[in-house]
């Protein structure tokens, strides 16, 4: 069962169900290798000394609590945002602890458009603006595929449109 089928409405259809894009895990992994090598050689350097014991816990203890915060936590991070387009509406999860949310409906959403940079580009990701009933604008960042998922939002929401024309 995929994440939002709790959360739909009877007859509510997924259309796009995404997490960030991997790219914003590259400086966690860095991270890790950083520290992981740094820590190691430091922990051979202390090898001949007597109270290397000592240092192993030390430089254990700081290197599992760099991973930790560096690493895990921007993972776990990464693996409970979702991006979810359905058949009424956009919706936005995001959180470990402490979970938050939007929801747009598809007749709200006014216009919607991306930006790319050229990293974007070379990953195949980017921000994706939609423009509502609010005020500003809410962007996503790290969308794959944006250009896809721009095209496929922008059909949902007319035919939402359609939809109501036909109705009233």
């Amino acid at each position: 069962m995929a994440y939002p089928d709790g959360l739909l409405h009877e007859g509510e259809n997924v259309v796009v169900h995404k997490h960030p894009h991997w790219k914003m895990l590259l400086g966690p992994v860095l991270v890790l290798f950083v520290v992981v090598g740094g820590f190691s050689y430091l922990a051979a350097l202390v090898a001949a000394t007597p109270w290397r014991v000592t240092v192993w816990i030390a430089l254990g203890v700081v290197g599992l609590g760099l991973i930790a915060w560096f690493t895990l936590a921007p993972l776990a991070r990464w693996r409970t945002t979702h991006f979810v387009i359905t058949t009424n509406r956009l919706m936005v999860r995001e959180g470990v602890f402490t979970r938050s949310g939007i929801d747009i409906p598809m007749w709200r959403i006014n216009s919607v458009r991306f930006r790319r940079g050229l990293v974007d580009r070379v990953f195949g990701c980017g921000t994706l603006v939609v423009e509502s009933a609010s005020d500003e604008p809410l962007e996503f960042d790290d969308i794959p595929q944006v250009e896809q998922v721009q095209t496929l939002l922008h059909r949902e929401v007319g035919d939402g449109s359609e939809h109501r024309a036909q109705e009233g």
